[in-house]
């Protein structure tokens, strides 16, 4: 068992303690005055100091902000947001004696999207006629809208749900690995939650983000061994895959459950090539520890790390994985305690590494948050929501949907594209992709958790656009 989850109780203490305020001065009754003309001094020169960075020049904040991020480059087209006026149809009509009964709940747009019967669901879910075809040119090529039905090139829905993007250099080819969800919508008991038996992982590849051939099924359900993590009567989520230049091999990270979600571990799996198939090694809890919603990143030096929520999803955890990826090491870390996170996104950004997760409310979409460090076993501080535009519901919800992966854009620096999933617990096969322009840049607009200020990293921003496109003349291989 790792120390640092030997005895937890303690070490909540001594985290409790670091960051913790001091109320009250060891000193001795002659000192105090001292001490605290001292910390008078202190705490003025601070207000003067915060005070000078509020009234300085524009310019010279700007000046520091460009010294800080030097291959900051503006794209006005990208930055600019849209706003949504959804409004919510009024309640249907219901009896005085059915009022009296049960009076009517205050409806939200939360409410509304959950309700697959809800008057405005084509709002959320746009039908069929609106589908994204790569193969048709025209005015919309290469634009992405969050939300419409993406189409392969063979014209059927994309299935890669919950999913992750790897750029192979071999190949010089995107692949995007994801759930496949394309079966039907049930309940396993009562109070279970919706699910799609496991079908596998698929497999899309491009080589220009916005055009995916669809490569099949790469690691495959187990039909008849109900023994077997891949039984189709369990749960397989969030795959992603990393190369390993070592050994040369392709490796796939998963969560691993059963249907009533208390196996709680991750999954292994291996291959060759990109396009599998994969090879199911083995499962386990990482660190004899629960694991649910999860993620892998790969490290400028070649180190890959697992991050997953756990204790019940009041947590997170950071660890290393082995030279060959096939397993943790004995380093890891608990970070975001007590915060109740989950759908950990992760990327990398001039030696600043930043997160995006999601709260837990099952298929319910939420408020994200992005937090920041300068190592990537912590500590690391909640930064506020990244959200911009749509409306202030839009934002509270993610634009309705839920964080899945960070995907740089080669040749920008500070580009990259945030990739979610619109989650449809009516019909899960239905769930829809949301693709944003993610950008590094700027000074946050909240506080750190437990230092005084704000940080010296910049502001995550994810800006809402109802169709956008790449900048012109990306270059993949850059």
């Amino acid at each position: 068992m790792l120390n640092y989850l030997g005895d937890k109780k303690d070490e909540r203490m001594k985290m409790r303690n670091r960051y913790r305020k001091s109320t009250a001065l060891r000193c001795d009754a002659g000192s105090r005055c001292l001490i605290s003309v001292v910390i008078g001094s202190l705490m003025g020169c601070i207000l003067l100091l915060n005070l000078y960075s509020a009234i300085r020049p524009a310019d010279e904040i700007g000046q520091h902000i460009h010294l800080r991020t030097s291959h900051h480059l503006h794209f006005p087209e990208l930055e600019e947001v849209e706003e949504e006026n959804i409004q919510i149809p009024p309640p249907r009509k219901r009896s005085p004696r059915a009022t009296k009964r049960r009076p009517k709940k205050t409806t939200t747009l939360i409410d509304e999207f959950l309700d697959e019967d809800s008057q405005i669901r084509h709002k959320f879910f746009p039908d069929q006629k609106t589908s994204i075809d790569p193969m048709i040119t025209g005015n919309d090529s290469m634009f992405y809208y969050p939300g419409r039905v993406w189409l392969d090139t063979e014209g059927n829905p994309i299935q890669a749900h919950g999913g992750g993007v790897l750029f192979d250099e071999r190949s010089e080819t995107y692949y995007w690995y994801g759930e496949y969800k394309d079966g039907p919508t049930y309940h396993a008991h009562k109070k279970g939650a919706a699910r799609v038996d496991i079908i596998g992982v698929g497999c899309y590849s491009s080589k220009d983000l916005w055009t995916w051939k669809n490569e099949g099924i790469v690691l495959t359900a187990e039909e008849t061994d109900e023994t077997h993590d891949l039984h189709k009567s369990n749960v397989l989520e969030r795959p992603k895959v990393i190369y390993n230049s070592r050994t040369r091999k392709y490796v796939m990270w998963m969560h691993i459950d059963d249907v009533n979600y208390t196996k709680a571990s991750v999954g292994v799996a291996i291959s060759d090539y990109p396009t599998g198939p994969f090879d199911y090694l083995y499962s386990k809890r990482p660190h004899g520890c629960d694991s649910r919603d999860m993620t892998i990143f790969k490290d400028d030096d070649g180190t890959a790390y697992l991050i997953y929520s756990s204790e019940d999803n009041s947590e997170l955890h950071v660890g290393s994985l082995s030279e060959d990826y096939l397993d943790v090491t004995n380093v890891a870390r608990r970070i975001l305690i007590g915060q109740h996170r989950e759908a950990p996104a992760l990327f990398k950004h001039q030696g600043t590494y930043y997160m995006v997760t999601s709260g837990c409310t099952g298929w319910a979409p939420n408020e994200a948050l992005t937090h920041a460090a300068e190592s990537i076993m912590g500590p690391w501080e909640t930064m506020g929501n990244p959200c911009m535009g749509g409306n202030k519901m839009f934002r509270l919800a993610t634009f309705f949907s839920q964080s899945t992966f960070v995907l740089p854009v080669p040749s920008y620096p500070n580009l990259f594209i945030f990739m979610a999933d619109r989650w449809n617990p009516a019909d899960l096969r239905d769930s829809r992709y949301l693709w944003l322009p993610l950008m590094v840049g700027g000074l946050v607009d909240e506080p750190l958790d437990y230092n005084f200020g704000f940080p010296l990293w910049s502001r995550v921003s994810i800006y809402w656009h109802r169709k956008w496109r790449l900048p012109q003349g990306w270059n993949s291989l850059k």
